[in-house]
């Protein structure tokens, strides 16, 4: 899909990136050499844009070298016609320096004048947010939340049936997918001042979570949308997989955002698989909250196993104290995100492990069957396993795949290797 012709159309069209992280190390340019390739594809897909926004973490600790790599990368494939919008993140203040010189640092290097500011570009109106410093989770004063109920009230004015477009690097808590990792002070003042306007789109970094998950984008008040990462993918906790996966490190993620006069689509670019990431956000203008598409209680479809789905024990990895299971991925109608696995002795019904595990979404190509390791089993005993998929808003498939699998006989040994007594 190459968005030229749509443009033509369309009153604004921009990208939106975050969290590129440049490294300062000659010998690490593995993110650089994402940022290039996804300036190129964007320039490829959307030919004709007219602003290019960066929220936040350019670099991984805010060096020289660190922001010139980026800046050389982004100013020689920067459209001419598209307006610079780039927010400060934490990252960008780890550089040993104090508050009020890493923001000099950021000014000087990236051209912007403050960290936070307010532009009009095409009629349409931009509010940048800046974190006040390093901390993690994010620093939002009441002094800057204050400026930007004044921007806020400015932009309705000018045209309430318009967008406004917000962006921030850490999400507020209770929002997207991944706003756990949000700011939590101030966070219900700043809620609070979007929540009168509900054609407010929020945009904010920071969690590296991918686009694939329909949760990315939220919608009470108002909408929030997350960005992604143009680094390294990172989940929530609580599956086998861990928090930043195998494979993790190739994930390199975009949106880009065309706006029409009652319309606004937000659409989701994989970069690395060079291809689009589901349907585009669609939202309608004038805003109104009740007709809002993507809140918490909008999707109850269960994902389910096909008639034909298969579960199986991959016999030649079956040792004494672990089973592998081999299963065929359930389908959902927009995300099956995880699989609940029981395994049960087959004797007693005791149950003897349970898990979640991802299904592997964020995997290209997303592997179909799925195996899983099943641990820390006794020998030579009979287990009953069930598997039960679950789609992104929890809600749990009617149908599961159960097998039964046996353990090897034999005992286990144990190989620790005694130390020599320390001579005194």
């Amino acid at each position: 899909m190459n968005m030229d012709k749509s443009q033509n159309n369309s009153k604004l069209i921009f990208p939106v990136i975050s969290d590129i992280h440049i490294h300062s190390d000659h010998n690490d340019n593995d993110n650089l050499e994402k940022f290039i390739t996804t300036l190129d594809q964007l320039n490829q897909v959307a030919p004709k844009q007219d602003a290019f926004v960066v929220v936040g973490d350019l670099t991984e600790s805010g060096d020289i070298s660190e922001y010139d790599k980026f800046m050389n990368a982004y100013n020689t494939r920067k459209q001419p016609t598209a307006v610079s919008l780039i927010a400060i993140g934490n990252h960008d203040y780890w550089n040993g320096l104090s508050v009020e010189d890493a923001q000099e640092r950021f000014f000087e290097k990236t051209g912007m004048n403050s960290i936070y500011h307010h532009k009009v570009i095409n009629g349409y109106h931009f509010i940048i947010l800046g974190t006040e410093d390093g901390i993690t989770e994010g620093t939002y004063s009441s002094n800057q939340i204050e400026w930007l109920g004044e921007q806020l009230r400015k932009a309705n004015a000018d045209d309430p049936s318009k967008p406004i477009f917000v962006f921030h690097h850490q999400p507020m808590i209770n929002t997207i997918y991944g706003s756990e990792w949000g700011f939590s002070e101030n966070r219900d003042l700043f809620y609070n001042t979007l929540k009168e306007y509900p054609q407010v789109i929020a945009f904010s970094g920071h969690t590296h979570y991918p686009l694939d998950d329909p949760r990315i984008i939220h919608q009470k008040d108002f909408t929030s949308i997350g960005t992604s990462t143009g680094a390294y993918l990172f989940l929530e906790n609580g599956r086998v997989q861990g928090e930043i996966p195998e494979g993790a490190n190739f994930q390199n993620q975009a949106l880009i955002v065309e706006v029409y006069d009652s319309e606004v689509l937000i659409h989701r670019r994989d970069i690395h698989k060079n291809d689009w990431v589901g349907e585009p956000f669609a939202i309608s203008y004038p805003a109104y909250k009740q007709t809002f598409n993507y809140t918490e209680s909008g999707d109850k479809k269960a994902p389910f196993f096909k008639p034909d789905s298969m579960l199986s024990i991959d016999h030649e990895k079956t040792t004494a104290t672990s089973l592998t299971i081999i299963f065929t991925q359930a389908i959902d109608n927009l995300l099956v995100h995880d699989y609940k696995v029981v395994v049960k002795k087959a004797k007693t019904g005791e149950i003897a492990n349970q898990f979640l595990a991802f299904s592997e979404f964020y995997k290209d190509p997303v592997p179909n069957p799925l195996t899983l390791s099943l641990d820390e089993l006794q020998p030579n005993t009979f287990y009953q396993i069930e598997v039960h998929a679950l789609d992104s808003y929890g809600n749990v498939s009617s149908n599961s795949l159960n097998v039964l699998g046996r353990t090897l006989d034999g005992e286990v040994t144990d190989v620790t290797i005694p130390l020599p007594e320390n001579p005194q």
